[in-house]
């Protein structure tokens, strides 16, 4: 890679989309590199499986299904608020839905999730060149480490926080600042949150670190701003080495 400025070609939100930017090269320090990754929609495609766990629950309850794009329409915020998007019709009940959901979703979590292309190679070559490298989502915990080990990929990560191992969730900064205690040294401007969803740009705005974001994800940009995009996990080397 050339050393000095490397042209990272990102659409610049609100600006023509012709319009392209021109990002410096990391500054390196001798503070060991950090990037934090999003789950769901950045480094797996989850939407069959979590679809299936919502329209199960919706089934316990008597409803009927829901497209496989409705439910992925309400992903991102954490579970509390994708139960209460897809079943409405339950919203007195969210502890009731939480408890069957998490039961479907047991069985099935790791049916049809995978690995977007090429990721593999991608953490592990960050890995090789003295990346510490974390896992901040807002799906429970209770399944992030499940997924990553039955994925191979549990072993990169320096730190895993998910729902439910912090008090708050993304967009707030919080569960950065907790990934980034758990590997050693606080958070700077060189760092980065990669993820698909306004929520992981917005908290990494708000921690102080640059952001990428993954159009190949699902999850929605909104107003937020970004450091970065990519069109394929490949493309995140060029852009973080």
């Amino acid at each position: 890679m050339t050393v000095g400025l490397r042209l990272i070609w990102n659409r610049l939100n609100g600006l023509n989309t012709n319009c392209w930017t021109r990002v410096s090269e990391k500054t390196y320090t001798g503070k060991m590199k950090t990037a934090l990754f999003d789950l769901d929609g950045t480094l797996i495609d989850s939407r069959t499986d979590l679809a299936l766990a919502v329209n199960l629950t919706r089934n316990d309850f008597g409803l009927p299904p829901l497209s496989e794009a409705a439910v992925v329409a309400a992903i991102g915020e954490g579970v509390r608020t994708l139960l209460a998007r897809t079943i409405p019709e339950c919203a007195g009940m969210i502890d009731t839905l939480l408890e069957r959901q998490r039961f479907h979703y047991s069985a099935h979590f790791l049916d049809n999730t995978i690995l977007y292309p090429n990721f593999d190679v991608v953490l592990r070559t960050l890995k090789a060149r003295g990346w510490k490298l974390g896992i901040v989502t807002n799906k429970p915990a209770l399944f992030t480490r499940p997924i990553l080990e039955g994925l191979g990929v549990l072993d990169v990560f320096d730190a895993i926080i998910g729902g439910g191992d912090c008090p708050l969730l993304k967009p707030d900064p919080a569960p950065l600042h907790l990934a980034a205690e758990r590997m050693g040294p606080p958070l700077d401007g060189n760092d980065w949150m990669i993820g698909d969803h306004f929520t992981d740009l917005d908290a990494a705005t708000r921690a102080g670190i640059r952001s990428c974001f993954c159009r190949f994800g699902f999850g929605e940009q909104r107003d937020a701003t970004f450091t970065a995009a990519v069109e394929s996990p490949s493309e995140l080397l060029d852009v973080l080495l």
